[in-house]
């Protein structure tokens, strides 16, 4: 998290100061974006949220954790790929597709990973006591497995020189990866962090085990398919356009399914939410979600789209997205589940809910201010107006937009204190 977001703030303020890391060619804004999308996507929200699920899933199913040595060398070769992630793409490799900028060997070695991750946690299925999957299990299984094929398919991996395909059909398949990362990696992790979490802080049990299934398989079926609403100005299939559009609006069901569950279960235990930080970034998590939904949504309307489309409005979205839902409900795991795997309380709770605010904070204002300023653009942009007679107009957007990272830098740092305190204690505080 603090390596993503300072290559996010450093790319913040080169949109306000173009020159201002000179000729640095791994500096350059064209490779510190991919860096920092990567890196927040691969480096800091994926794993926070299997950290999670590592804990959870044993628990759910009354048994060990098939092998924690497997599960050890996953997180060494994952680690591995995230290594060679940032120095290939500060040096200028790159296969040149949104969300599948890495090269072939990091693409294989996620693979393996992912794969080993789902075989470690299928057979500690296998093993289980517990008869009755609970719903984080099966959201855990499925986002795993999904992402394997989807990674796949949308990194072309088949193609180790190219990485691609060609034309349309590459298009078509990219953003069927595009969007699925997000709706079968970062939201099935999530949704079953909440349903572990909110019902553990709230002290009662969940309050529709029927609903939570419902939710799941609405968002198997239906999110599969809304990739093509970033291509409605493109000429891919009519019909193809026409389900990707129907079906994003559809998203609400999956949506509310899941949110209807999670609040129901929390309903009149806001008292014990807000007394527990995990289950405080959870639950906002669970806010965010509704946000970004109703944003994606709309979003897919075509009318709604020959504005906010290619504008800083869909990047106001995917902060939302990625780290106000998915994000912070990857802190969430992690500060649910440290004080019970050490036995340890945390460090600083102060420096918890600081990095709560400061993150609160940041994302609300991302989408603010990301949300006007790509309004300027789009409707500039729909009237005719040059894109660089525009930079003038959302100038004092990007200065805000930086300022607003620098709190988000900020709050990782704190946290990743917070946390390295927690596990490694000092000497006098040991003894």
């Amino acid at each position: 998290m603090m390596l993503a977001t300072l290559a996010g703030f450093i790319a913040a303020i080169e949109l306000v100061a173009p020159d201002l890391t000179g000729n640095i060619a791994w500096l350059l804004f064209s490779r510190l974006r991919p860096m920092h999308v990567n890196l927040v996507l691969f480096g800091f929200v994926t794993p926070g949220l299997l950290g999670s699920a590592f804990y959870l899933v044993p628990r759910l199913l009354r048994t060990e954790l098939y092998s924690e040595r497997l599960g050890v060398f996953t997180v060494i070769l994952w680690n591995l790929a995230l290594v060679a992630l940032v120095v290939s793409l500060a040096a200028g490799f790159t296969q040149g597709r949104e969300y599948a900028e890495m090269i072939w060997p990091i693409d294989v070695g996620i693979v393996i990973a992912f794969s080993l991750i789902f075989f470690n946690l299928m057979m500690t299925v296998k093993n289980r006591q517990e008869k009755i999957l609970y719903v984080s299990v099966w959201y855990v299984l499925a986002g795993i497995l999904l992402t394997i094929c989807t990674y796949s398919l949308g990194n072309v991996i088949w193609q180790p020189d190219s990485g691609a395909l060609v034309g349309i059909p590459d298009a078509i398949l990219l953003w069927f990866y595009g969007h699925n990362v997000f709706g079968l990696l970062l939201t099935p992790l999530a949704a079953a962090i909440a349903y572990y979490i909110i019902p553990q802080v709230c002290r009662t049990p969940l309050y529709s085990h029927t609903l939570s299934l419902l939710g799941f398989w609405a968002l198997i079926v239906i999110y599969t398919h809304i990739g093509t609403h970033h291509l409605l100005q493109v000429p891919v299939p009519t019909w193809l356009k026409v389900v990707a559009v129907v079906d994003s609006v559809a998203m609400v069901i999956p949506v509310m399914a899941f949110l209807i569950n999670i609040w129901y279960t929390a309903r009149g235990k806001l008292g014990l939410i807000s007394e527990d930080i995990g289950g405080k970034f959870v639950f906002t998590g669970t806010i965010m979600y509704f946000i970004v939904s109703i944003r994606g949504s709309m979003m897919a309307l075509p009318d709604v789209q020959r504005v906010t489309h290619f504008s800083h409005w869909v990047v106001g979205h995917a902060h939302v997205g990625v780290l106000g839902f998915a994000g912070m409900i990857a802190l969430g795991g992690i500060y649910f589940t440290l004080p019970r795997i050490t036995g340890k309380p945390l460090f600083s709770p102060f420096l918890a809910n600081f990095q709560y605010w400061m993150v609160l904070i940041g994302v609300v204002g991302f989408t603010i201010v990301l949300t006007i300023s790509g309004l300027i653009q789009g409707n500039a942009w729909l009237n005719g107006e040059t894109v660089y007679r525009v930079l003038p107009e959302i100038h004092i957007y990007n200065i805000v937009r930086a300022s607003l990272g620098l709190l988000i830098f900020l709050s990782a740092l704190s946290g990743f204190y917070n946390i390295f305190r927690s596990l490694f204690p000092t000497v006098g505080e040991t003894s």
